[in-house]
């Protein structure tokens, strides 16, 4: 096991990836930026080293001064959390060429299944389930107009190495392909330093499902089940679910299956994350894999038990998998929600500033993730999640009571969060009967909101 491991990363994912590094024995190292001078969680670490401006461009992001604080601190390995270098094969590379292991897959691993296009032939060897749609980066319009023909419109352009939405453009008509094409090769090179796209079915109506998986280096590699992110808003999660609700346990079972098949066809070692849509007739298609850990990965831990960032510690130290997959079970059904400080009724604006109370829930089967106290002050440079609310209970419909009581129990002030949207949406009928899209959470904002009955 790791003497000391260094955290490349900010906020409650570090203080996750501290409790899960102290309880395998390990001494942690967190960096931070000028503008988390102040982070509650830089006090559970053993060790702290500034490297930069708040810009995350001049800190977080800049490999060089996170090896330098690696290098002095004498970490013998980096865990970089989620968002920021987590998916950077070169960072991986170098921490490989500087002797520190790198928390996460190999650099050929990571940059294999991260490009999409060499992902979707992984998945073909595999049997994973995959969109129709072109094998290859597509340049020629006339190649994506053949392709569209092919498998029929709506298609939707997408870039070969990106993420979050960017580099994404669905095209209904070939007009609006051809622009769709030319537009998604800018944004992409210009959000991720390469232009590549490719061309593939879009589904008007569809689930985001997604398989947790884990892999070691001894060749093993099990799935923990499946999550729900349908809700979401532009591409965003704000809700995750597990298991996913009212989908055919053998369809769901042989999903999962190919998805660890495929894991383990890349030698992969640590967490990933299998993503589908899936359609209204149950058929599943993946759309790309994570691989790293993933923000929602509480609800698979509690449906599971097993613990994803200690298990990606164990198996980066080289120890294998503590369980097989027969040993796996599912139980109950988790629900977490996203405590991200933004406006929801100012069109998502950020809420960056002091806060002043910060008062959690508890009580049986409620966890809560967070690096926020009062007293704390939200920089305006990063992400605007400061938590995440999770619920666990025997079934889907208890899980939903507790995590309405568990909202309603928060207290963050005097900065808007979205907690009451989540209270709004987990009572809605579309989340309640599991009858939704990834575009419900967008219809329902454009309702007004009911006003209550004197």
């Amino acid at each position: 096991m790791f003497e000391r491991i260094l955290i490349a990363n900010r906020g409650e994912i570090a203080l996750r990836i501290i409790r899960a590094a102290r309880e395998l024995g390990c001494e942690t190292v967190c960096v931070f930026s000028q503008a988390d001078r102040d982070g509650p969680w830089l006090e559970q670490a053993d060790h702290t080293v500034c490297i930069g401006p708040g810009p995350s461009a001049e800190s977080y992001l800049r490999i060089d001064r996170i090896i330098s604080a690696a290098e002095t601190s004498h970490a013998d390995a980096i865990h970089p959390g989620y968002g920021f270098l987590a998916e950077n094969a070169q960072f991986a590379e170098v921490c490989r060429d500087c002797n520190i292991e790198f928390i996460g897959p190999s650099p050929e691993a990571m940059a294999l299944l991260g490009d999409k296009i060499s992902c979707k032939n992984m998945a073909r060897e595999a049997g994973t389930p995959i969109f129709p749609g072109s094998h290859d980066a597509i340049e020629d319009p006339n190649e994506a107009i053949q392709v569209a023909k092919d498998i029929g419109y709506p298609v939707i352009v997408k870039a070969a190495a990106g993420g979050g939405g960017r580099g994404m453009r669905i095209a209904r008509t070939e007009e609006e392909l051809v622009d769709g094409l030319a537009s998604a090769r800018q944004e992409a090179e210009a959000a991720f330093g390469n232009g590549a796209v490719y061309v593939e079915k879009f589904l008007e109506h569809a689930r985001h499902i997604e398989v947790q998986c884990l892999g070691d280096k001894h060749g093993n590699a099990i799935h923990l089940f499946n999550r729900d992110c349908t809700s979401q808003r532009r591409h965003q999660k704000l809700i995750e679910e597990a298991p996913a609700p009212g989908v055919d346990p053998a369809v769901c079972d042989g999903v999962c299956k190919s998805a660890a098949a495929m894991i383990r066809n890349a030698r992969y070692s640590g967490a990933a994350t299998v993503e589908f849509l899936m359609d209204r007739d149950q058929n599943f298609y993946m759309l790309e894999v994570n691989t790293r850990v993933q923000v929602e990965h509480p609800v698979t831990e509690a449906i599971t038990g097993v613990d994803v960032v200690k298990e990606s510690i164990r198996v980066a130290a080289g120890e294998p998998l503590l369980k097989s997959q027969d040993e796996i079970e599912v139980r109950g059904h988790a629900i977490e929600c996203r405590v991200n400080a933004e406006d929801p009724d100012r069109g998502f604006m950020p809420q960056p500033g002091l806060v002043e109370e910060f008062n959690v829930p508890g009580g049986m089967g409620v966890r809560v993730d967070t690096h926020v106290r009062p007293g704390y002050r939200i920089p305006p440079n990063y992400d605007s999640m400061i938590g995440k609310l999770i619920v666990h209970a025997d079934t889907r419909t208890d899980a939903i009571a507790r995590m309405d009581s568990a909202i309603s129990e928060f207290r963050v002030g005097p900065i808007k969060t979205t907690l009451p949207l989540h209270r709004r949406l987990i009572a809605s009928e579309p989340f309640v009967k599991h009858d939704f899209d990834i575009h419900w959470v967008e219809r329902l904002l454009e309702e007004p909101e009911p006003v209550a009955a004197d």
